[in-house]
C-alpha cells in the first residue's frame, strides 16, 4: 500500500530528520497526498488541536469545553484505498508501508524501541468495490503507563467501545451536508457502529464498519455525493468520564480536503506474498 522505502533511503532520512525519518517517509508515501491545510484539495492535512473543543477540568459540574491543544500522537500519513472486498486489519498486511517502515527503522536502530502506531480504518461501503480511509498516527516514545490512552490501548473491547469518540467539524461543504452532519459533532463510535480492534506489539488498529448502520450509510452517501466539495476535520479522543481523567486530549486529528473517489488506490484483498520481505513479521 504505497511505495516502499529502501533501507538506504530510510537511513538517509533519519540522518537528516532524526528518529522522525520513518514517520516523514510514511507521511510522504501515503496513497492520499499531504496538502496545504488551508488551500489543499484531494488530500489531507493536520488541523491544529485548538480547533476542537473538548471537556475541560470541572466539566462534570460546569459543562465547560476548551480548545484541546496539541495532539497526543503525531500524524503518520493517510491511505485512501479500494479493494474487491472489505479491508480488515490493514496494519498486519505484508504490503503496509507504515508498519514496514517502523519495523525497518527499529531494525536499523533509528526508531526508538517504544515507538507505536495508532490507526483508524474507516470502512466505506460502495459498489462494486469497498473503500477504506486509513488514518495513521504515531508516538516516538512509549505510551505513558498511567495515561487514559494507555488504558484504552491495553483495555478490553467493552472499555474501548465505551470511550472511543469522534469529534468532527465541517470546514467547507454544501448546506445539505452541513445540515445532515452538523457543523460540529461528537459521537461515541463504539456505541453507534460495530468496531474491531487489532493490537500488535507496536500498534493498535481500529476498524470502523460504517456500512453496518443505515443512518451512518445514509449520511455518508450524502457526503460522498458531494465529496469533492466537502472539507472535514476529524479528531479522535478517549472520552473522559470521571473528573480525574480531565482534561480530554486529542489522540490525533486529520483534515480531509475535497477528496475524490477516483483517487483511491487499488489493493488486492489479500496481498501477494513477498518472500524477501522481513518487515511484516513482528
Amino acid at each position: 500500500m504505497g511505495p516502499r522505502t529502501s533501507e538506504a533511503a530510510l537511513a538517509n532520512a533519519n540522518a537528516n530528520g532524526g528518529s522522525n525519518g520513518w514517520r516523514e517517509e510514511a507521511i510522504n508515501g501515503g496513497t492520499l497526498r499531504h496538502v496545504d491545510l488551508d488551500k489543499g484539495s484531494n488530500g489531507w492535512a493536520s488541523p491544529p488541536g485548538d480547533l476542537f473543543h473538548l471537556r475541560a477540568k470541572g466539566y462534570f459540574s460546569r459543562r465547560k469545553k476548551v480548545p484541546s491543544g496539541e495532539w497526543l500522537l503525531q500524524p503518520a500519513g493517510v491511505d485512501w484505498l479500494r479493494s474487491p472486498a472489505r479491508l480488515d486489519h490493514v496494519l498486519a498486511r505484508s504490503d503496509n508501508r507504515v508498519t514496514a517502515g517502523l519495523r525497518r527503522a527499529k531494525r536499523l536502530r533509528v526508531a526508538k524501541k517504544g515507538s507505536f502506531i495508532f490507526a483508524v480504518n474507516l470502512q466505506v461501503p460502495a459498489r462494486p468495490e469497498a473503500y477504506s480511509a486509513v488514518f495513521y498516527f504515531a508516538s516516538e516514545e512509549p505510551i505513558q503507563p498511567e495515561s487514559l490512552l494507555h488504558k484504552f490501548i491495553y483495555g478490553d473491547d467493552a472499555y474501548r467501545n465505551s470511550r472511543f469518540k469522534l469529534v468532527n467539524r465541517i470546514v467547507k461543504g454544501p448546506w445539505l451536508v452541513k445540515t445532515a452532519v452538523g457543523n460540529y459533532a461528537a459521537c461515541l463510535l463504539g456505541k453507534a457502529l460495530p468496531i474491531k480492534y487489532y493490537r500488535g506489539d507496536d500498534y493498535l488498529e481500529i476498524d470502523v464498519d460504517i456500512g453496518s448502520s443505515a443512518i451512518a450509510s445514509a449520511i455518508l452517501g450524502l457526503a460522498l455525493g458531494c465529496v469533492t466539495s466537502v472539507t472535514i476535520d476529524m479528531g479522535f479522543v478517549v472520552e473522559a468520564q470521571q473528573e480525574q481523567e480531565l482534561p480530554e486530549r486529542l489522540i490525533g486529528a486529520v483534515r480531509i480536503a475535497q477528496m475524490e473517489m477516483k483517487s483511491a488506490c487499488f489493493v488486492p484483498s489479500v496481498p501477494a506474498p513477498d518472500p524477501t520481505d522481513r518487515t511484516a513479521a513482528g
